[in-house]
């Protein structure tokens, strides 16, 4: 079969190649664009450019392996590309679109956060101490708030920031008892 005076087989090569070019384009600069379409979920260019990508492989496939005639290669490579796209949008471009997770923070964020002293917090002067979050461990110099000694393994509450070092109060739970 022909189509644009091409066999079918370079057709699907073509677009293979081509769709393959727009979607590494699209990955590169799709920050940029993301906002135009963002309220029509199946709207999606790289869930579009994925659904090309997926027909023309396919489809090139079938017609170099087997020897069907070409419409049923192309309806078997339309149903491959719709399942394989569904399944991408699903299991991989919402999760991935959902997640907000970011290693950034501040010591302003850290701010309210329980933390362990390290090195001991001596009268009038620094120490350090050790914060454990979801990114990991953050080592800190410290202060005492009420400028009194902290011993070493005892927990600290952050009060504020002050001059990158962290103004602390040991930190006593709250236990309910009845």
């Amino acid at each position: 079969m022909e189509l644009f005076g091409l066999p079918i087989v370079q057709v699907y090569l073509y677009t293979l190649i081509i769709a393959g070019a727009i979607t590494i384009v699209y990955l590169l600069f799709s920050d940029m664009i993301d906002g135009v379409w963002e309220g029509i979920p199946f709207f999606d260019p790289a869930v579009i450019l994925a659904f090309f990508t997926f027909l023309s492989a396919a489809g090139y496939i079938l017609e170099l392996v087997v020897s069907w005639q070409s419409g049923l290669i192309l309806a078997v490579a339309i149903t491959i590309a719709v399942v394989l796209d569904i399944l991408l949008y699903f299991f991989v471009l919402l999760p991935l679109s959902s997640a907000e997770v970011s290693l950034a923070y501040s010591d302003e964020s850290l701010m309210g956060q329980v933390g362990r002293v390290i090195v001991p917090i001596p009268v009038n002067g620094y120490g350090e101490i050790v914060i454990e979050t979801v990114n990991g461990r953050i080592n800190k110099r410290a202060a005492s708030y009420e400028d009194n000694a902290i011993d070493y393994g005892k927990e600290v509450l952050i009060i504020e920031v002050r001059n990158g070092a962290f103004i602390v109060k040991e930190y006593k739970p709250f236990r309910f008892e009845s």
